[in-house]
């Protein structure tokens, strides 16, 4: 393994739903980057009036003012060319740079100037394209050219380095990852030289937004009777007044879904209906059940696909987020017969990690389905292991190319939903197994399709989403962000 570089070293986990940044000293010392007292930085962007970009809390505070203009999660989008932002075209790459620049700019209040190293992490899956846009968005905030480390590698060196388990050459490590957008879990084995990523799999439509929805459902199924015409509204917002409402239906939920873990009950305001609900650990995880269950199940298929003995297995280490909701933990539990290693701030796992890692080499292999060939920073192999062809589905089923893939497993639309896509797309050009970007879309013998309202990106020029007739605003739930042009 290479020595760590000398100086301070800036490692940045750029999530769906939250940016995590850690700085650590040539000595040793590894502390968060705080924004406004806490380690998590809203990952969300919004385009003022004036042009500018305004980042983290400051663009969730004024999504309420101007939601039109408004992206939760512009990772969701690194396959795309551009945002859609108050009818302006903003490319990904500016608007990942938007809160990069906050992070740089804590990062230097932090230490007194700017860090002399970057590391970025990306999911183990993005290709080439996807990557690219973490390093040209790290140009655009005046970042040093960043080395890019998968995931479930820097997953891998914190349960080592900072949890001290042991992970002996040759044996592996199960990655359990659930953020806010998707689910990965990752097989990631110790070599002479670092890590490598063996295999991957995972659900690229359920991660915490999905158990977000579990509550809203629950408080639908409470008040929903009792006035249509306000949950309606609260749904399938159309006026500016119903969508501050909206969001702060879906923050509130967020919120609920949090103090579950903690609490055998959480209360929630509802707007518009003026009324009180209150939701139990035993009603949530009854309908979040199944769901995490998948995951369980994707989790010990990998396990066996990959055939991680008992004495290779070194461990399943839960990360994300969302992996904190207790059921998570239970599940894999029950699936794997293993008890995962879960943490009270799983946020923090992977930026930390990224900066215990050490370059390692790049995978030689054109032909491996998750080796791609990127920028020369990277870090960590991304291997193909025993499923050399094999493409990675993100609903887990993996096929061999020329075969059908498993859909999607999606939840069903919330109340309300409306749509005008059709059941079923008009081109193969739709999200394809190997997540190709807009730019290098193909028509692959594997294509996934997703319903309508669950779908992630379409083949077709920038801003042709269309699904709700509300305009620029998500007619459902965070997890629909479809946004109409104006023409």
């Amino acid at each position: 393994m290479q020595d760590p570089p000398a100086g301070v070293a800036l490692g940045i986990d750029y999530g769906t739903s939250n940016t995590v940044a850690v700085l650590r000293w040539p000595d040793g010392r590894v502390r968060p980057v705080l924004f406004d007292g806490s380690p998590l930085l809203p990952s969300a962007v919004h385009r003022d009036a004036d042009g500018a970009l305004l980042a983290g809390r400051d663009a969730v505070h004024s999504a309420r003012l101007d939601p039109a203009s408004y992206e939760p999660y512009p990772k969701s989008r690194a396959g795309d060319d551009a945002l859609l932002l108050g009818g302006v075209e903003v490319p990904v790459a500016e608007a990942v740079a938007a809160t990069l620049r906050l992070v740089a700019a804590e990062a230097r209040r932090s230490v007194g100037a700017a860090p002399d190293s970057v590391v970025l992490t990306y999911p183990a899956a993005w290709a080439a394209p996807r990557r690219g846009v973490l390093h040209d968005a790290a140009s655009l905030a005046g970042l040093p050219a960043p080395r890019l480390v998968p995931e479930p590698v820097a997953a891998a060196a914190y349960f080592t380095s900072v949890l001290g388990h042991r992970l002996g050459p040759g044996q592996q490590l199960v990655v359990y990852d659930l953020g806010a957008g998707t689910f990965d879990v990752s097989a990631v084995r110790r070599t002479a030289d670092g890590y490598e990523v063996v295999d991957v799999d995972g659900l690229g439509s359920f991660g915490g937004l999905d158990l977000d929805e579990v509550v809203v459902r629950q408080v639908g199924a409470a008040v929903a009777d009792a006035d249509p015409d306000a949950w309606r509204r609260l749904t399938a917002p159309e006026t500016a007044a119903d969508r501050r409402a909206f969001r702060t239906l879906w923050d509130d939920a967020r919120a609920a879904k949090e103090m579950l873990s903690r609490r055998s009950a959480a209360g929630l305001f509802v707007p518009l209906l003026d009324r009180d609900v209150q939701i139990s650990r035993e009603e949530f995880e009854a309908a979040a059940g199944p769901k995490l269950a998948r995951a369980a199940e994707l989790t010990a298929q990998l396990i066996e696909r990959v055939g991680i003995g008992t004495a290779e297995l070194a461990g399943i280490f839960l990360v994300g987020g969302s992996s904190r909701v207790p059921l998570a933990a239970t599940t894999v539990h029950r699936a794997t017969r293993v008890a995962p290693d879960a943490l009270d701030q799983p946020e923090t796992v992977v930026a930390e990690g990224a900066l215990r890692t050490a370059a390692a080499r790049a995978s030689s292999d054109p032909t491996a389905a998750r080796v791609t060939s990127g920028p020369p920073a990277d870090s960590g192999t991304v291997a193909a292991g025993p499923a050399t062809n094999r493409q990675l589905v993100p609903s887990g089923a993996a096929g061999t190319a020329g075969s059908a893939a498993t859909p999607v497993s999606a939840l069903p639309p919330p109340p309300g939903h409306r749509s005008t896509t059709p059941a079923r797309p008009s081109s193969d050009c739709w999200l394809l197994a190997t997540h190709t970007s807009k730019k290098g879309c193909a028509s692959l013998p594997t294509p996934v399709f997703t319903p309508p309202w669950h779908r992630r990106s379409r083949c077709s020029p920038a801003h042709s989403w269309r699904v709700s007739p509300a305009g620029h605003w998500p007619s459902t739930s965070p997890r629909s962000r479809a946004y109409s042009s104006a023409s």
